[in-house]
C-alpha cells in the first residue's frame, strides 16, 4: 500500500512538474528569465555587459532604433518622467550603425543622465532572444535581476513603473 501510495505521489509530481514546463520553442527570454548575458559596444568603444551593470537595481533594457518614430515618442516620454526613472537603470540597445547610435547619444544628451547606459548590440542577440517583433521593446528586471515583463511598441511610463510595483 505503502509503495502504491509513493508512486502515485511521484507520478502526479512528474504530471505537474511537465505541466508548468516551457515547450522548447518558447522565447529564450521565457525559458531563462534573468538578465541575458548581453554585449553592447558603448559611444565610446567599450563593451558593455551584464557583470558591469550595477548590482540589486532594477533594469530596464530598451531596444530601439534611432531613426523609429515610435522609438522617438517613447523616449520623449521617458524623457520627461526621468524623474521617476532616475532609480532604474536604463540600458538603451540598438542594431543600428554605430554613427547613427553616436549621433543619437549625442542629440539626446544621453551622457546627462547617469542612469542610462547606451550602446550598439554589434551580435544581434537580443531580438531573437526575446523574439522582438516591434520597436520599441522593453524588458523589466527587478533588483534581483528576475524578469518582471516586456512590452512591444509603446508603453505609458505609468504602466512602465506600475509593473516594477506589482512584482
Amino acid at each position: 500500500m505503502k509503495n502504491r501510495l509513493l508512486v502515485l505521489v511521484l507520478a502526479f509530481t512528474a504530471k505537474l512538474a511537465s505541466a508548468q514546463s516551457l515547450p522548447p520553442d518558447s522565447p529564450a527570454y521565457k525559458r531563462f528569465p534573468t538578465l541575458p548575458p548581453f554585449h553592447i559596444l558603448q559611444v565610446d568603444s567599450t563593451t558593455l555587459s551584464k557583470e558591469n551593470l550595477a548590482k540589486h537595481q532594477p533594469t530596464i533594457i530598451m531596444y530601439f532604433s534611432p531613426d523609429c518614430d515610435h522609438c522617438k515618442h517613447q523616449w520623449a516620454d521617458m524623457q520627461k518622467r526621468m524623474k521617476d526613472l532616475s532609480k532604474y537603470q536604463i540600458i538603451m540597445v540598438t542594431y543600428q550603425p554605430f554613427e547613427e547610435m553616436v549621433a543619437f547619444y549625442n542629440e539626446q544628451k544621453i551622457a546627462s543622465y547617469p542612469n542610462i547606459k547606451l550602446g550598439r548590440d554589434t551580435k544581434f542577440f537580443l531580438p531573437p532572444f526575446y523574439k522582438i517583433q516591434n520597436l520599441p521593446f522593453q524588458a523589466l528586471y527587478d533588483k534581483n535581476g528576475a524578469l518582471v515583463t516586456t512590452f512591444q511598441g509603446n508603453v505609458k511610463i505609468d504602466k512602465l513603473l506600475a509593473a516594477f510595483k506589482r512584482k
